[in-house]
């Protein structure tokens, strides 16, 4: 039974009709209001442009599901046109807060160390309006965000939780060809941030490990909480996942019995969408006659080192002779990028690199099967075998022979899409959300331990 019950309190924006809590005396408290700290990509943004991604995704979904649970979310992000109101609502419970760090435009992820004083001061400034102990708890995504938290926090006498997304140590580890490392101070600032935090969130349970290897955190300050996916959004619409399909294939002008390999997010080294150009070029050599029946979309926009050559993939498709089969789309809402991936035959992902993967878990969510490289949290994304297939490396004639199996079986994409749905059923973010409040909820209880502890 909840401890909580119902009692009238002050919210000054938003406020949930009836909504409030009384703590029943040494009861666990779960925090009345989170800072959430979102340094370089507004959760505003369009994901698949510019540095939004699936962290764009993960924390709007999130705060979302937390304010449904009493736990309200004020996100901070920085500012990148001067037209933007200093706060926006995002949702009832959610408030989006934009601050002022640096030039709005023309300024590199790179750049942005130098915009953190500003930015800290900036957030001080929000929280120097309010009532003392207005945010109960700081959670902080991506490194730059954690060096901004790790001060908040020992400002306010809260708990930092946070979550790294991706780490330089293992992104280093695994680079593309040509693909630029991550600098130095970036694995310093982690370093730091993983000592300072009171609880750190990991996607798996893979980068768990990788947290206490790589960085030496506490294995017992480490939570897994895998993220979630709208499911009211992603699934199939129309009945059973063939129908759902050719509906929207018929949305997409696609033809009906085209096999349909699809690539969605950022164009650059890291998700390796040359792999999928590439294993596409060897089936057409393999069988000229696969040209007729192949329709290769990628969906988003050059981002990171992928800027430096921002035409290099439709150059490559064009090198390959397959030009006339891909279709570049550019970066699309949610809504049409659910429609994308019902349409395809299968999802590639063959990236160098992913936390998580939240794009499978869409893809699987709306019917469609994934080919996907077996790295960092695909093989807890992807069931392999199942709900699509993994593929150790990234050697293209390895993603053309998986590829090869579609254009083989035309049942396959409908018979394991079903298995596809099903298994992304157990992805929903309302179950994200409630660990992450269990983890809000230790890291409180920790921070009151340490408080009351004569050696704290």
């Amino acid at each position: 039974m909840s401890p909580y019950v119902s009692r009238l309190r002050s919210r000054p924006h938003g406020q949930f009709p009836g909504q409030a809590r009384l703590r029943l005396p040494g009861a666990p408290r779960r925090p009345r209001r989170v800072a959430m700290l979102s340094v370089h990509t507004s959760p505003l943004h369009q994901p698949g442009t510019g540095d939004a991604g699936g962290m764009n995704v993960y924390i709007v979904e999130l705060a979302r599901k937390l304010a449904s649970i009493n736990i309200e979310v004020e996100i901070f992000t920085r500012a990148t046109t001067g037209t933007l109101p200093p706060a926006v609502e995002l949702a009832p419970g959610v408030l989006v807060r934009h601050v002022d760090a640096g030039p709005y435009e023309g300024l590199a992820k790179e750049e942005l160390p130098a915009q953190l004083c500003a930015f800290t001061h900036g957030v001080m400034q929000a929280w120097a309006g309010q009532r003392p102990g207005h945010y109960d708890l700081v959670h902080s995504h991506y490194w730059l965000s954690g060096h901004v938290g790790w001060l908040a926090a020992e400002r306010w006498g809260a708990p930092l939780v946070h979550a790294m997304h991706t780490m330089a140590k293992v992104k280093n580890a695994a680079l593309a060809a040509g693909d630029t490392p991550e600098p130095a101070a970036r694995v310093i600032g982690e370093t730091q941030i993983v000592r300072a935090a009171d609880r750190l969130i990991a996607n798996t349970a893979e980068e768990s490990d990788e947290l206490v290897r790589h960085y030496e955190a506490e294995p017992d300050k480490v939570a897994v909480v895998h993220p979630g996916v709208n499911l009211d959004r992603f699934r199939p619409t129309g009945g059973a996942v063939a129908e759902s399909r050719a509906a929207a294939r018929a949305r997409l002008g696609l033809p009906q019995d085209a096999v349909i390999p699809l690539f969605a997010g950022r164009i650059q080294p890291l998700k390796a969408p040359d792999i999928l150009l590439r294993a596409v070029a060897a089936l057409v050599n393999e069988d000229p006659s696969l040209r007729s029946r192949l329709v290769v979309p990628v969906v988003g926009g050059p981002s990171g080192s992928g800027l430096a050559r921002p035409e290099g993939l439709q150059k490559l498709a064009a090198r390959l002779g397959i030009a006339d089969l891909v279709q570049f789309r550019p970066p699309v809402g949610q809504e049409q990028l659910a429609d994308w991936y019902r349409a395809a035959s299968v999802l590639v992902m063959p990236s160098y690199s992913e936390s998580f993967g939240l794009v499978a878990i869409e893809a699987q969510a709306c019917g469609t099967p994934v080919v996907a490289a077996a790295v960092g949290g695909l093989p807890v994304a992807v069931r392999d075998g199942v709900s699509g297939f993994l593929v150790a490396g990234h050697d293209p004639a390895d993603y053309a022979r998986a590829l090869g199996r579609f254009v083989a079986d035309p049942a396959l994409p409908a018979r394991m899409g079903t298995d596809a749905a099903h298994h992304a059923q157990s992805f929903g973010w309302d179950t994200a959300a409630a660990a992450t409040a269990e983890v809000y909820t230790a890291a409180m209880q920790e921070r009151r331990r340490h408080l009351r502890s004569p050696h704290g």
